[in-house]
């Protein structure tokens, strides 16, 4: 007996741990988003440039985790010629490579803002993906504290433009050289131990100073008894530390005989004076001694944005978002590829975090943007109802014929529709075409219909959402149902 065909397996779709996939509502709020960036950035002046999303992996450098294992971290591969590939990690790397790559070509101080993905390799959790959007604007070539503080304006207004309202945010500065200071106090040479001593300072919004105070000592056991080893450091160093980063605190003695922790308070001092000067207040950008920023290119400023607003998730937890954007001075990362000093400062907004963000605090409109006019086919030489179509494109007003079953009912038409949220729709049946007229549905109004319980203003309302004209005036009807949902086109 023939053994029977084993039948086919079907492939199983499913979408890789840490990435998401995006619907039109979702992009929409994305481009909504991305235009309002743009505009401010290029008030300032920056302009567009775009670099790919690989890299050879030498040139991402320092934002690596360990330079001995290309794959921890960011997601790499050898080419053809044994070269490994990385894809970008963020959009600053990239950026450091083209400019010194394009030095004598580019004008200095160049000025680009770029968006784009960027992809890293670590454990996804919530709101943690693999795959995110970031938004960057750099200056490349000026060593001058006014490049540090427009970056800080900068994010201001782009916070102000993204409906995000003063009170609601603060861009807080700070400078590495200041940290670096506190390090040559200490005297600390290990850069394992001066590392545990920056993520504990780091913390200091999340655990307190208390928290802090225990990871700069022997360590800290949290709610669930796990624990984290400490810096090791003695008190009189941790209240050096603690001091350090606290607003407002008295500079220990051991401080003022820091070179470089002096030159890091001029140059925020000169940062203060700047965005004073031209406006800004302290309820926009402040100086906070305990930012720290994680990557260890920094050499002088660094600012992160952050929201103070509070809100709740879908299981009624508080959520506080924190930091959705940040940069600062790294005056070595093009300096790699030159051999010569190359000053640069540089702001980035996390995209998707910040959408995230908005959208739980009900600031972005994440209803669906409105498809296209659908125009049904009902009986007659299908021709006719693609040349109304194009008609409708050649206006530049965005339409569709109905490509499904030409044997769908008008029901099974218009339940498509709805579901393409098209604004309206074009029916012409045998008597239309007969006699030259055409059908329009306003279905955004006829969607209210089902709430309205009087049965006159039923029936007028009817008539308001569907009701017969001329074919000739098929683009002007059209064009008053958008006008009148204030639904753009073109």
């Amino acid at each position: 007996m023939a053994e029977k065909s084993k039948k086919p397996q079907k492939l199983k779709a499913r979408l890789p741990r840490g990435l998401e996939d995006r619907g039109p509502a979702a992009i929409a709020a994305t481009r909504r988003m991305v235009e309002k960036i743009r505009e401010v950035y290029e008030r300032y002046g920056f302009e567009p440039v775009e670099t790919p999303a690989m890299e050879y992996t030498d040139a991402l450098g320092k934002f690596l985790p360990d330079q001995d294992r290309p794959n921890e971290g960011v997601f790499s591969f050898q080419d053809d010629d044994e070269q490994w590939i990385s894809l970008r990690y963020d959009l600053t790397a990239p950026l450091a490579r083209y400019v010194a790559e394009n030095f004598d070509s580019l004008p200095k101080p160049y000025r680009s803002y770029r968006e784009g993905y960027v992809y890293r390799n670590e454990k996804p959790g919530p709101g943690r993906f693999r795959q995110f959007m970031q938004f960057d604007a750099d200056t490349v070539g000026s060593a001058s504290p006014a490049a540090d503080a427009e970056m800080c304006m900068m994010a201001a207004d782009t916070m102000e433009a993204l409906g995000i309202p003063r009170g609601s945010y603060v861009v807080k500065v700070n400078n590495r050289k200041v940290l670096d200071g506190v390090r040559e106090a200490l005297g600390i040479a290990d850069d394992g131990q001066w590392l545990i001593v920056m993520r504990a300072i780091d913390k200091l919004d999340r655990l307190g100073i208390s928290g802090v105070q225990q990871l700069l000592g022997d360590g800290r056991k949290d709610e669930s008894g796990d624990f984290t080893k400490g810096a090791g450091l003695k008190a009189g160093d941790i209240a050096l530390v603690v001091g350090a980063i606290e607003q407002g605190a008295p500079i220990d003695a051991r401080l003022r005989d820091s070179k470089i922790g002096q030159e890091g308070r001029d140059e925020l001092d000169a940062i203060s004076k700047l965005v004073a000067a031209s406006g800004y207040g302290s309820d926009q950008i402040i100086i906070d001694p305990s930012v720290v920023r994680g990557l260890e290119y920094y050499t002088g400023p660094v600012y992160e944005a952050e929201l103070l607003l509070e809100t709740r998730d879908d299981k009624g937890r508080p959520v506080r978002f924190g930091s959705v954007g940040g940069g600062g001075r790294y005056d070595g990362l093009v300096s790699r590829f030159r051999g010569e000093p190359v000053p640069a400062t540089g702001f980035s907004i996390g995209v998707s975090r910040l959408q995230a963000a908005l959208t739980l605090l009900g600031k972005l409109d994440t209803r669906p943007a409105f498809g296209p006019v659908v125009v049904t086919v009902f009986g007659g030489d299908i021709a006719e109802y693609q040349k109304m179509v194009a008609t409708l494109r050649n206006a530049n007003i965005r339409a569709e014929l109905y490509l499904g079953n030409p044997k769908h009912s008008i029901g099974q038409q218009m339940k498509y529709a709805d579901r393409r949220n098209a604004p309206c729709a074009i029916v012409q049946g045998s008597d239309e075409r007969a006699n030259g007229k055409i059908q329009i549905k306003d279905l955004i109004l006829g969607a209210g219909l089902t709430e309205i319980k009087d049965r006159e203003e039923y029936l007028r309302k009817q008539s308001e959402a569907q009701y017969e004209v001329d074919q000739s005036r098929l683009v002007d009807a059209v064009r008053e149902v958008l006008v009148r949902h204030n639904v753009k086109w073109g």
